[in-house]
């Protein structure tokens, strides 16, 4: 960790010591975003109840943070390459923090979905520019280290959410949930104005046709996949197939010949890059696979409380946070190509030693497990992710950010949608609400998970070795 701060004559970024302090504000940006992603999820039951309404609807907490999240992240990407990386961060970090408070004020549900809708926009601004924010405080030879202290925030805040929000609700009321990220967030911005890098513009035209053909095209594969796993009626789901397929292919075409182009396609004309994306789209449609299916299988076919089935899955989240930070300092001074196939070959390794788990399996059986799972995803995110960026110009950072960020929400939302449409069509019944799914159906999900993952580890197996990282 120390060397993340020292300072070279030729290093880029910012000097040593600020280097702290940009980060901080990044980290508490991404674990405030992160954590509003699982947070809510246990109070949902409080919330319908407090706020008289059902199961169908108190979702769309959920649903609404999730969407604002997803449609806007290639747009503001591009967007920070025009007015600033800084600047749409702590427009980001206001805006969250805006939306938090009317959350814990919101009169009524209606108030509290907009709300979130407001957040998860916010919560997109920061997303999809923290990669590229990474790059501008650290210099080149140290991006490796800070893109693993980035996997550890995100993998820490995602193992805390369930935990802290039980917390909250255990000693207070839920509008709490969105009350805590106030004084985070106060915090955070008044940092970010004096801390966060210089903002080195490139101005020009936006494209405006561009964002918005992304925005529906996202928009409405998000709730198309969702409402697979759900049985949307079919002229709904045909419509959203439609509008979102219409819509990817008029965006890319518009992007070939736009003055300005959102996404420059000429990004993957780098071999490398492509290829760390497409690896990075199959690893997250694995690892959503998983995420969906373990609770139902410790839950329905082993017989552990809700409780004991999150203690089971923690080892996951805990060993990411161990292996993200080494591997990418290793990322630093080796082959980063090899360590992603490395790390997705563990992964790999893990998820096929949970799907052949036995019906006797004991709690050592399970957690060495999930233990090896976390271990390769955590081991393979950072070099991955140093990859995909490092094979990029520097003026192309937010571009290249928004594809990382696209691939991780797009393959999470596949792999959830798959799995709970395999354990849907077991349950035989619209959707898998209980835990009673045959584990038979379980493997299956777990078997496709590593297919995906596979695929993945395929991929990263075929990148060439010998093109220089791009400056």
């Amino acid at each position: 960790m120390p060397q993340l701060f020292e300072s070279r004559p030729e290093d880029e970024g910012l000097p040593g010591p600020q280097r702290k302090l940009a980060i901080t504000v990044v980290m508490t940006g991404t674990t405030m975003a992160v954590l509003d992603a699982s947070i809510v999820n246990v109070a949902l039951p409080t919330i319908a109840s407090t706020m008289a309404v059902d199961a169908a609807r108190v979702i769309w907490v959920t649903n609404a943070y999730q969407l604002a999240n997803a449609i806007l992240l290639v747009a503001l990407a591009a967007l920070g390459d025009k007015i600033g990386y800084s600047r749409i961060y702590r427009s980001g970090l206001l805006v969250f923090t805006l939306a938090s408070l009317a959350c814990a004020l919101a009169p009524g549900f209606t108030a509290l979905v907009v709300a979130r809708m407001v957040q998860g926009f916010g919560a997109s601004a920061m997303m999809s520019i923290g990669p590229a924010l990474y790059r501008r405080i650290f210099p080149g030879r140290l991006l490796g280290a800070a893109l693993g202290l980035s996997a550890l925030t995100v993998a820490a805040s995602a193992a805390a959410g369930p935990m802290i929000g039980g917390l909250i609700l255990g000693m207070s009321s839920w509008p709490w949930l969105f009350a805590i990220n106030l004084p985070l967030g106060v915090v955070a911005i008044l940092m970010g104005r004096r801390h966060l890098p210089p903002d080195d513009c490139r101005p020009g035209p936006f494209d405006i046709g561009g964002a918005v053909l992304s925005a529906i095209a996202m928009g409405c594969f998000v709730i198309a996949i969702d409402g697979l796993s759900k049985h949307y009626d079919p002229w709904l789901l045909g419509f959203l197939w439609t509008a979102s397929l219409g819509a990817g292919a008029a965006f890319l075409r518009w992007q070939a010949f736009a003055q300005a182009p959102l996404l420059p396609l000429g990004l993957f004309s780098s071999r490398r890059f492509a290829m760390a994306a497409a690896t990075s789209l199959c690893s997250f449609v694995g690892q959503g696979l998983a995420f969906v299916s373990l609770p139902f299988l410790f839950q329905g076919d082993y017989g552990y409380s809700p409780l004991g089935s999150g203690l089971l899955f923690t080892p996951w989240p805990l060993t990411v946070m161990v292996a993200a930070p080494m591997a990418g300092r290793l990322a630093d001074r080796m082959s980063p190509r090899l360590l992603s196939t490395i790390g997705l070959g563990v992964f790999l390794l893990g998820l096929s030693s949970l799907a052949g788990l036995g019906a006797e399996a004991t709690v050592p059986d399970i957690l060495w497990r999930v233990s090896v799972c976390g271990l390769g995803f955590g081991f393979f995110q950072s070099p991955n992710n140093r990859e995909l960026l490092g094979n990029v110009p520097r003026s192309l950072s937010g571009a290249a950010s928004g594809v990382l960020a696209s691939a991780r929400i797009f393959g999470q939302s596949i792999g959830a949608a798959v799995a709970a449409m395999v354990l849907a069509s077991a349950a035989g019944h619209a959707s898998p609400v209980k835990a009673a799914v045959p584990v038979a159906r379980i493997d299956v999900s777990l078997w496709i998970a590593c297919g995906a993952v596979a695929g993945a580890f395929l991929v990263s197996a075929l990148r060439t070795r010998d093109a220089p990282e791009i400056r």
